[in-house]
């Protein structure tokens, strides 16, 4: 299931990004390129980031940026950027952060089954170094295809 919506023009690998609010821009990228978000989304997660701190690094090596369906989720979507020589997101447990994972959900039900997807994916570490690591688009494909 993540294949059909982790597509070769939602998955970048990028070694220039040194700032986590441009990794975090980047990622969001492929969203706003198809109409999937508005940048009232970004300006939302910048918001809520301000007001919680990194609230969107999930786990060690992972961020999962996201925005309340109403701050400019036109539909479900999802986005993956690697950073293969990570981007400190200012988050003590988990920095640096080598995915961004950018979801976008128009409501409060959609996207749960992708969530479930994410998180199985999320929780082998083995796969999770894979993309962390990968020079390749293909070889991130080859892990998401599994899911």
């Amino acid at each position: 299931m993540l294949n059909d919506w982790l597509t070769s023009e939602r998955i970048q690998i990028r070694t220039d990004i040194t700032d986590w609010r441009q990794a975090v821009e980047v990622s969001a990228e492929p969203l706003l390129k198809e109409g999937t978000i508005t940048p009232d989304y970004l300006t939302a997660i910048f918001a809520q980031r301000e007001k919680l701190g990194p609230y969107f690094v999930l786990a060690p090596g992972i961020a999962m940026p996201h925005a309340r369906p109403e701050e400019g989720a036109n539909g479900l979507g999802l986005s993956l950027l690697t950073l293969p020589h990570g981007v400190k997101f200012n988050s003590a447990d988990n920095d640096p952060v080598y995915t961004v994972v950018m979801l976008s959900a128009p409501d409060k039900h959609s996207h749960i089954e992708l969530i479930s997807e994410l998180a199985e994916l999320f929780s082998s570490e083995e796969d999770m170094q894979k993309i962390f690591h990968a020079k390749a688009l293909h070889e991130i494909q080859e892990v998401i295809a599994r899911y």
